[in-house]
Order: C-alpha cells, then structure tokens, then sequence
C-alpha cells in the first residue's frame, strides 16, 4: 500500500492553508530546491557550457520522459519534455493530420481546453487543406466519428467539470473508422491510472505543473506511439529534433522515434525541477491513489451537499466517471472562492460559475477535506462571500 503520509513529507505546504488547487498548479516538492541549487551553482555555476556534457544535459529531455511513461503507461523511449504544452498539441496534431492526408475533419468536443481548440483552429488554416475542426458535446463525440474524420483530439478530463473520457473505447472507435487520436492528459496524468499503450492512442501530450508538480511553467511532455514514432513527421523542424545536431547540417534529417518531436533547446533549470518532482512517485502504486482520490472526493461531495444547498454539483456522480476534480456551480462563484481562500481554503473558478476543487492525495487527507467543506458551508450561510472586495477580480482566477 503506498504511504501517503509520507509522500506529504515530500512537500512543501504553508501552514493554516488547505490546498485543493493541485489541479491547477501543484505544491513545491522539497527535493525542489536542493535540485535548482545544484543546476544553479555546480553545473551551470561551476562548469558554465561544459555542464552540457558533464552533468549530460543534452538527455534530461529523454530520462524525464521516460519517467512520465510509467506513470501514463507509455513504454520507455515512447515520451520526450521540453518546450510548452501548446507547442507539443501542435506538433502531435500536426503529425497525425500528415498521416491522414486524404480527410478534413478534426473532432473536439465543447469539453476541450480552449487553448487545445484555438490550436486547431490556427493549424487547420495554416495547413490550407480545406480542414475542419468540428466541435460537438461530449457525450456526442462517439457518434460524430466517421470516416471524414482524420483525427479525434480531446482532453480526457474536462478541465471545468471533470467529466471522464473513455481513453479505450473512443480510441478504438476512432481506429475503427480509419481516424487517429490525440489525447490531452493534462488533467490526468498524475491524476489517475492511465495506460496509453493498452488503449492504443496514437498520441497524447500533457502539462507537468498540476498532478505531477513540476512548478509553474513546467516543460510539457509528448508521446508518440511507437507504431508512427518514426514516420510522423515533425511540422516544427527544430535544433534538438535532427538526427544529428550538432553536424549543423543546412538539410533537416528528424531524430529516430520520439526524439524528433523535440524542438528548441531544452529548458534545463526546470527540467531538472521536474525530474526532483517526479521523485515523489517512485512509490506511488496509481491503484492506491486512485482509490485515496474517489474517497477525497466523495467525502467533500457528501460534506457539501449535505450542508450547502446553495450549490449544485457540476461533475458527474459517478465518482469513475470523473478525475480528480471536483466542480459546483454557484451564480456568485468567484466571489465565493475569493472567500474561501481569505479562511485558507485554495481552490479555483472557471467562467461563469464554476467552484472547482482538485484532490490529490500525495499530501491531502480526508481531515483536510471535511475542514475545507464546513468552512464552505460557513461562508455560505452567512454571506461572508457578499462583501465588494470579493467581488472585484484579479488578473488570474
């Protein structure tokens, strides 16, 4: 059984706050900042442009990628970092487009992060191929694939409600109709088990500053099936995606497998916070988690319902049916949150009314949770929330 106390250990947590926003940008791993320290002063301090090869930065890219593979069950050499999630959503959804050149439709769902759509829409135009991203329901995207469709590119958990794709079911559905899948794990990885190798996604990309606690900013990461790692084609040619870099050839010849779906130089001082991070799940079983996860949520879902009739469920019941969040509407959302996080409760909104919750059991507890639910209750019942300062946005929600 994984230990999930000691996991706490391993973070950072500001006393008085309880944090139900990992979802959104996870805690400073402790191991953090002995990890930046050492990048800062001995390699790039101490051995300046030597540290390239010293301390081997060229492969952090490919030794951190390898250990987000196990955790999306993705097989080792299958995963590459660097870069920003957007980029690695353009690249995965440029090479799938490339192996399907005969079809026009991309499929999305209104549950997609925007940032995936706007994407799309940007890429399908460049392309000039008569592309269509065709947006549809989550619960109709089974239906809408047929064999127009070149590529179904979704988030497996809705960012706002978290509604849980079926990664299987619809990558077979699409493979069915002769189309290829793209799959934004952003809100998964880490979350709960996933296994890309049993479902047969072609792609899947996703962030490593929420579950997986990279930091802010953190590089994102991609993997490529190994059935097209080297016949996809990178639409981003970039330095760190030949086959030989440092031959500095005018021809661009794409890097064997993975490895060409790397673009600029990689971002070192956060990889290497990343790689400190991800140490905290070397004795995570994703079993274990995801059952701590289910009772998390179901004991706040409880709390709440049962002392806060202002608020409506927005995320499924079923607690398999959703990730690792939790989401109630409330019409005067954000000043609630803002509430909230004066009494030391961080969660977030999301347009227009939507108290999102994330629950991550590496370093929450179940006490936490009750605490955090009756304080909701409390704000709520006396209209603490309903005060102008509240009420008055910041830049960031």
């Amino acid at each position: 059984m994984t230990d999930f106390a000691a996991t706490r250990a391993l973070f950072h947590l500001p006393e008085g706050v309880i944090y139900l926003d990992g979802n959104s940008l996870g805690p400073l791993p402790v191991a953090a900042e002995a990890r930046a320290a050492q990048v800062l002063r001995k390699e790039w301090g101490d051995r300046l442009i030597r540290a390239w090869n010293d301390a081997d930065w060229t492969t952090l890219p490919a030794r951190v990628g390898d250990r987000i593979a196990r955790l999306i069950g993705a097989p080792a050499g299958s995963v590459t970092t660097g870069d920003t999630l957007s980029i690695k959503v353009f690249q995965a959804l440029a090479a799938a487009l490339a192996l399907r050149p005969e079809r026009r439709i991309v499929l999305s769902d209104t549950g997609n992060f925007p940032t995936d759509l706007y994407i799309a829409d940007a890429l399908t135009q460049a392309l000039n191929r008569n592309l269509e991203v065709k947006v549809v329901a989550p619960e109709q995207v089974a239906n809408a694939i047929d064999d127009s469709v070149a590529v179904v590119m979704l988030t497996q958990v809705d960012y706002r409600t978290g509604r849980l794709h079926d990664m299987a079911a619809l990558t077979a559905r699409a493979h069915a109709a002769g189309a290829l899948t793209v799959w934004d794990l952003a809100h998964s990885a880490g979350a709960l088990p996933i296994d890309v190798t049993a479902a047969r996604a072609d792609f899947a990309v996703g962030c490593t500053y929420k579950y997986l606690n990279g930091g802010p900013g953190a590089p994102a990461f991609i993997h490529v099936a190994p059935e097209h790692a080297d016949v996809a084609q990178p639409i981003l040619a970039g330095w760190f995606g030949h086959d030989a870099p440092f031959a500095f050839e005018r021809g661009y010849r794409p890097a064997p497998g993975v490895e060409r779906m790397r673009v600029g130089t990689p971002p070192i001082v956060a990889l290497s916070i990343l790689d400190a991070a991800l140490d905290a799940w070397d004795h995570v079983d994703m079993a274990d988690l995801r059952a701590a996860s289910i009772r998390l949520s179901e004991r706040f879902i409880r709390e709440v319902e049962a002392h806060c009739p202002q608020v409506t469920l927005a995320s499924p019941r079923d607690p398999h049916a959703r990730g690792s969040q939790v989401s109630f509407t409330h019409p005067h959302a954000y000043a609630v949150m803002q509430a909230l996080i004066a009494r030391g409760v961080i969660g977030d909104v999301r347009a227009p009314d939507v108290l999102r919750f994330g629950f991550t059991p590496l370093y929450l507890t179940e006490d936490e949770v009750a605490q955090a639910a009756a304080i909701l209750a409390d704000i709520l019942a006396t209209g603490e929330w309903d005060q102008p300062h509240f009420h008055q946005r910041a830049n960031v929600t």
